[in-house]
């Protein structure tokens, strides 16, 4: 295997220090994190994939925040959700406050963007080295499991052994079960938010947001061009997507009944001469624009295969059941519901641990208060901290 850049003297380079403790600050002036480092591992090998298939020597794209001590026993690895990206700073900064869960003056913070997605790692988008041509279509299905083999091999090559915690929600929290069970040595603790086997409303959503995506007509069978994808199919599917993000009250609270704030009337039911269109609710207008947020930043080959990945995960799957799958889980695991998550429901998470517990893992269980939905442990960062403690 091979690095793209020196990086294990890189993390433990004495200047990092005085760096971490700058960006310490910076983080409680609100300032945005910065990486201590950021770059690329490119396995000199094939990636061996559940599906059968191999993936030729991928990337994956990672970022580092503080240093790794001189024992190389202070790394905390953070795995984010379906269209995050390595530079946790950016989208989680609130765990990086004074006091919070994670420290830039104690930990050495990884996070390392999936394989599948579109900032960086191997993905749809990526040129297959045995072909020279752009994956598309033709991307095989990397799971949750996959995709922690990946991370341990890089966490290896940068001399890390063992992590003092994983830290994952949604498909983070996913990733964040599957290394606690699959390198049971090497995980002291796993702290893991609003996840549970995706129940089949979620596959029904995921199945929509599929159809939304392949029904555009600039869609070409997944080989669409890069100057004109399907941008209206994969706004569609964001926007199926955040009916499950956040709650029905949240919703009413915020939105109501109300016009669209830009002036739209619905009820002016001749709006531009269309009685059957109208003008938009302030709802609508909300879903609208966060379909064209994630279009500007976002993949739609990428999207679908983290869809896939999510809801292919099943973390029983190759053991005889959930005990014996269970079993093999050494590290103090935390899991957080939250009480308005449509996506994953406090039930079924509630249900989870127990089934975890049944097969021997020691699981404290805490619920994460919010009427923000799926969508609270990034909203309401804060309030996961205090849950936290």
């Amino acid at each position: 295997m091979s690095l793209v850049m020196d990086v294990p003297e890189k993390i433990a380079d004495p200047k990092a220090a005085s760096y971490a403790s700058r960006t310490a600050e910076l983080s409680r002036a609100t300032a945005p994190l910065v990486p201590t480092y950021e770059g690329d591992f490119v396995l000199d090998e094939h990636l061996a994939l559940e599906c059968g298939r191999t993936l030729a020597m991928p990337t994956l794209h990672y970022a580092v925040y503080g240093r790794l001590n001189a024992a190389r026993d202070n790394a905390v690895l953070v795995c984010h959700a379906l269209s995050g990206s390595a530079q946790v700073g950016s989208w989680w900064p609130e765990l990086f406050a004074e006091g919070a869960l994670l420290s830039l003056e104690r930990d050495c913070v990884i996070c390392v963007n999936l394989i599948g997605s579109c900032y960086g790692s191997t993905g749809p988008a990526s040129v297959d080295p045995e072909t020279g041509k752009v994956y598309g279509p033709d991307f095989p299905l990397v799971t949750v499991r996959d995709n922690v083999r990946a991370q341990a091999k890089l966490l290896r090559s940068l001399g890390i052994e063992r992590l003092s915690l994983v830290v994952g929600g949604s498909i983070g929290g996913m990733q964040a079960i599957e290394w606690a069970i699959l390198f049971p040595e090497q995980v002291e603790r796993a702290v893991i938010v609003g996840v549970s086997p995706l129940p089949a409303m979620g596959i029904a959503l995921n199945h929509l947001q599929r159809q939304a995506i392949q029904h555009d007509p600039k869609w070409s069978g997944g080989r669409y061009s890069s100057l004109r994808p399907p941008q209206e199919g994969l706004a569609l599917a964001r926007q199926i997507a955040m009916l499950s993000y956040k709650s029905p009250a949240l919703f009413d609270e915020r939105f109501g009944r109300k016009p669209n704030r830009n002036g739209e009337d619905p009820h002016a039911l001749d709006f531009d001469g269309g009685g059957l269109s109208g003008g938009r609710f302030d709802i609508a207008g909300y879903l609208d624009e966060q379909g064209q947020r994630l279009v500007s930043r976002f993949d739609d080959n990428a999207y679908l295969a983290i869809l896939r990945l999510m809801e292919t995960w099943e973390p029983t799957r190759g053991y005889r059941d959930g005990n014996e799958a269970f079993s093999r889980i050494k590290a103090k695991l935390t899991v957080v519901g939250i009480s308005s998550d449509t996506l994953f429901p406090v039930e079924n998470v509630r249900e989870f641990v127990n089934t975890m517990r049944a097969g021997g893992a020691e699981v404290e269980y805490r619920e994460m208060e919010s009427r923000h939905g799926h969508d609270a442990f990034l909203a309401e960062q804060g309030e996961l901290v205090r849950l936290l403690g």
